[in-house]
C-alpha cells in the first residue's frame, strides 16, 4: 500500500503532446504495456539517463539519438528490460525504432527507445509488432492517465502530475509521469520520468534545467540502493503555449523552473511513496555540513542502512543505528560533541550522545508514523541536503524473491 498516496487524476494536455497506449503483450496478458508519445515539429527534448555502466540497449540508443536529431516519438515498453541482453537486445532495440519510424514516417534517428522490466530476457519484438500500430491509433492529448498506468511494473499506482500558471497573460502547462518501486537509487534509480511543458525552452538551456532539476528530485530519491541499468528522465517543451524563455534570470524563466520543480519533485516523491513493501516515507535532511557532498554521503548511509530500514518498520526507535550510520558515512575529522539528530522535533542525540530530555516514549511515537524527518546537524559548514527514502518490510522481500515468477 502506498505511503500517504493519492492518485493524480486531474491531467492537463499540453499542446503538441499526443500519447498512444497498447496492450502488446510484452511479458504480461490483459494489460497496458506499450505507450507512444508524439511530439510536434519544434519540440525542444532533454533527458537525463542512468549511470550505470551496463545501461541497457534502449538506453545507449535514446542517448545517441538526442544527440543527433530533434526527436519526435518516444516508444516505450514495460515486462523487459532490454538489458543484459547483447548484440542482439541492441539490435532489437534498432529493429523497434526502424518500426515506429516506419509507421510514421520519420527518420529511425527521431524515436527515443525506452524499456522497463526484468532484465536479461531477450525483448519480444512480435509485441512491438502487435504494439506500435495499435498504439499509434489511439493517439490522444488526453491520454496521460492510461499511459501513467501503462508504464508501470512492480508499481501499486499509477504516477502523475499537472499544473497550469499565467505567464504574461499567457497559460502554461506542466503534465508529467513517472514510475518505479524497485531498485531504486540516484543516478539514476529503476524509474521513468516524462514531463511535459508548453513553454518554449531552448535544447541547451532545456538540458541544463533537466539535469539541475533531476539532481534535486529523481537524484534525491532511494528505496533500497541498487542503480538500475535503464533510468530515464526526459524533459520535453513544445512552445505552443506562446511564451518562451529566453533570459534564464528572467521573472518567467524562474517561475516556469520553479513549477517545473514542483512537478518532479512530486513524481520522484511518488516512487518512494510506492516504494516496493513501504508503509513509512522518511525524509532525511543534513545540515551544516562542509560540502555538498559530505551532506550527501550522510544522508545516503543513513537512508541506505538496512538496520535503519528495518527499525523504521518496526516503529523501534533504535536511534543508535542512525547514530552509527552517521559515523561510518565517510566525514573526516568529527567533532562528535557537535552532531545534533532529531527525529521529527524530538532531539535523540547531543553531544555525543543520548539526548537528556529524549525519552524512548518519545522516540516511538514518532518513528510510529508513516511520515516523518531525520534531521542530522553536523556543525561544521552552511550545506544542507536532503533525501527522501522508505522502510524495508517482509513485503520487500516477498516482491524480489518473486518478481520474475
Amino acid at each position: 500500500m502506498a505511503v500517504n498516496f493519492t492518485v493524480f487524476e486531474d491531467f492537463k494536455a499540453v499542446d503538441g503532446v499526443r500519447l498512444g497506449v497498447a496492450q502488446a503483450h510484452v511479458r504480461y496478458a490483459n494489460r497496458d504495456d506499450m505507450v507512444v508519445i508524439e511530439l510536434a515539429e519544434g519540440t525542444t527534448v532533454a533527458g537525463v539517463f542512468t549511470t550505470n555502466a551496463f545501461c541497457a540497449a534502449p538506453v545507449q540508443i535514446s542517448k545517441v539519438h538526442l544527440a543527433d536529431t530533434a526527436p519526435r516519438y518516444l516508444l516505450i515498453n514495460t515486462g523487459n528490460a532490454n538489458a543484459g541482453t547483447g548484440p542482439q537486445g541492441y539490435a532489437n532495440a534498432v529493429r523497434s525504432c526502424e518500426m515506429l519510424a516506419a509507421a510514421t514516417a520519420v527518420q529511425p534517428a527521431q524515436i527515443l527507445p525506452f524499456s522497463t522490466g526484468v532484465i536479461g530476457e531477450p525483448l519480444n519484438m512480435a509485441a512491438f509488432e502487435r504494439g506500435i500500430p495499435a498504439a499509434l491509433d489511439n493517439l490522444s492529448a488526453d491520454n496521460w492517465a492510461r499511459a501513467a498506468k501503462g508504464i508501470m511494473t512492480t508499481d501499486t499506482l499509477p504516477k502523475g502530475y499537472s499544473t497550469q500558471f499565467e505567464v504574461n497573460g499567457k497559460t502554461v502547462t506542466i503534465t508529467g509521469m513517472s514510475k518505479g518501486a524497485g531498485m531504486i537509487m540516484p543516478n539514476m534509480a529503476t524509474m521513468l520520468g516524462y514531463i511535459a511543458t508548453d513553454a518554449g525552452i531552448s535544447q541547451a538551456l532545456l538540458q541544463s534545467w533537466c539535469k539541475e532539476l533531476a539532481d534535486c528530485s529523481f537524484n534525491r530519491v532511494t528505496i533500497d540502493g541498487d542503480t538500475s541499468t535503464n533510468d530515464s528522465c526526459m524533459l520535453m517543451a513544445t512552445g505552443r503555449s506562446g511564451v518562451q524563455i529566453n533570459d534564464v534570470a528572467s521573472p518567467e524563466a524562474q517561475l516556469v523552473f520553479a513549477k517545473l520543480k514542483e512537478a518532479f519533485q512530486i513524481l520522484a516523491q511518488a516512487i518512494v511513496r510506492d516504494g516496493e513493501g513501504a508503509t513509512k516515507f522518511v525524509t532525511i535532511e543534513v545540515g551544516g555540513a562542509a560540502s555538498q557532498k559530505e551532506a550527501l554521503d550522510v544522508a545516503y548511509t543513513v537512508a541506505h542502512s538496512p538496520l535503519v530500514k528495518t527499525a523504521m518498520f518496526a516503529s523501534d526507535a533504535n536511534w543508535g543505528r542512525i547514530l552509527a550510520a552517521v559515523g561510518r558515512s565517510g566525514v573526516q575529522d568529527f567533532d562528535l560533541e557537535k552532531v545534533q539528530i532529531f527525529i521529527d522535533d524530538v532531539q535523540i542525540v547531543e553531544n555525543g550522545g543520548r539526548c537528556e530530555s529524549y525519552t524512548e516514549e518519545a522516540g516511538a511515537a514518532v518513528f510510529a508514523l508513516t511520515e516523518f524527518r531525520v534531521r542530522i546537524e553536523l556543525a561544521r559548514g552552511d550545506f544542507r541536503e536532503e533525501l527522501w527514502t522508505c522502510d524495508f518490510s517482509h513485503e520487500y522481500v516477498t516482491i524480489n524473491a518473486n518478481y520474475r515468477s
